[in-house]
């Protein structure tokens, strides 16, 4: 029997329940790998061990049978990867099974500062960024100033790479942030080799662990994505997106496997529509309606803590999503988090000077959107303990239907609720 690849990936703009669906999913799976992205949004799993913040390790990692890999794709702060390490360790997490590509982009503090620095040079117009470095270490890696992971166990050849980096750097930062404190060259190498000493061990090439996987035949690998597609770099809502590509197609190559196809892509989205982070949202909601949605479902920022901005679930978005990602099936998450609303709107087109649309514009067209919506009965019962789709509430079960058609991709899995048990299986 064949290995199979599964992307699980966001529709939306990140946020919507990745984590908890690969969580579900490796209890099954052989590998979990993350192939693109940093620490700079995470991922929250709820299940019997308890509630975990992922930010860098996969969200299979509380599966005892499954490999978690972060792929050449990501970019890796190391000092705050083995802080996570030993954060799930201490909780009796076995991570001996987490491994690190020894070709991915290590994340250094000097991109923190500069990631910050920006978005305060920026002030008004800057793009929300969460200063964890990312946008600035993705760019040195394209412009060929950056450093992998590899690279970090040799002191000799460590500073002779770092030093014209350093030196770059500085002169770059003296222009644009003048109040900046130098870069020192010795006291970054020592934090690199530092904390390479520290995941020496969980360094690998990946792509021999991957490649024998699919030639022993009847795996399970899936590939998990940070964000959504409408943050993707390239088809997302630049320039308010992530600095990697988010979408599934990239999968095999960010996380290992080059050459190979994807068997499966199953899409999460939630139920309703949030963001965290700058740029158009056409069916944001303020007020009380928004306020208490969003405390009823607990819709704040992982690593920011900032509360995630609250909008009807928009099909426009969600079908653009789908349809870049190539899902072949969803996952509706927080479906639980709309019981006790008496009526429920969803966005099927944008009005955009006077000119209404079902697809999905360029962002200088989104900022001037206005959603045209159509209203559905809400429920008032509790469904956290719905095991099965047809248990459903009548009004409940035709909202999930109405989302399916509008979004033109099979629903496979609804979640009820925030544990790894309250999902309901479609089949």
């Amino acid at each position: 029997m064949a290995t199979e690849l599964h992307a699980v990936v966001g529709i939306n703009w990140g946020d919507e329940g990745k984590g908890r669906m690969i969580d579900y999913l490796a209890q099954k799976a052989d590998m979990v790998i993350r192939y693109q992205g940093g620490n700079n949004a995470g991922h929250t799993v709820i299940n019997e061990r308890g509630t975990f913040k992922l930010r860098l390790v996969p969200s299979g990692i509380f599966s005892g049978r499954t490999v978690n890999i972060l792929g050449p794709g990501a970019v890796i702060d190391v000092e705050r990867l083995a802080e996570e390490i030993g954060e799930l360790e201490a909780l009796g997490v076995d991570t001996s099974r987490l491994f690190v590509s020894d070709r991915a982009t290590v994340c250094f503090p000097f991109h923190r500062d500069q990631d910050g620095w920006e978005e305060d040079r920026l002030a008004d117009a800057s793009f929300g960024s969460t200063r964890r470095g990312i946008a600035p270490v993705y760019g040195d890696r394209f412009l060929k100033k950056a450093i992998q992971v590899g690279e970090l166990f040799d002191a000799d050849h460590l500073r002779n790479r770092l030093k014209p980096i350093v030196e770059w750097k500085n002169l770059t930062h003296r222009g644009l942030y003048p109040d900046a404190p130098e870069i020192c060259l010795e006291q970054t190498l020592q934090w690199a080799l530092e904390y390479g000493r520290r995941l020496r061990d969980r360094v690998r090439d990946v792509t021999d662990l991957t490649s024998a996987a699919v030639a022993a035949g009847d795996r399970h690998i899936i590939f998990e994505a940070q964000l959504g597609a409408l943050r993707d770099i390239l088809h997302g809502i630049f320039p308010f997106t992530t600095s990697s590509s988010t979408l599934a197609g990239y999968a095999p190559v960010g996380g290992g496997l080059p050459g190979h196809s994807l068997s499966r892509v199953t899409g999460v989205l939630k139920a309703f529509s949030t963001c965290v982070g700058e740029g158009p949202f056409v069916t944001e909601e303020y007020g009380a309606w928004a306020d208490e949605l969003r405390a009823a479902s607990g819709e704040y920022g992982v690593n920011t803590g900032r509360p995630r901005r609250i909008g009807h679930f928009d099909a426009v978005a969600s079908r653009y999503g789908a349809q870049v990602q190539g899902a072949t099936q969803l996952a509706v998450t927080k479906l639980d988090s709309l019981s006790g609303l008496p009526e429920l709107r969803i966005c099927v087109g944008y009005d955009v000077d006077g000119v209404v649309t079902d697809r999905f514009p360029m962002t200088h067209l989104l900022e001037r959107a206005t959603p045209v919506y159509e209203s559905m009965p809400g429920w008032d019962a509790d469904i956290t303990g719905v095991r099965h789709f047809a248990d459903l509430p009548d009004t409940a079960a035709a909202y999930v239907r109405r989302i399916e058609e509008l979004v033109g991709t099979p629903i496979r899995y609804v979640s009820v609720g925030p544990e790894r048990h309250q999902l309901i299986d479609l089949g």
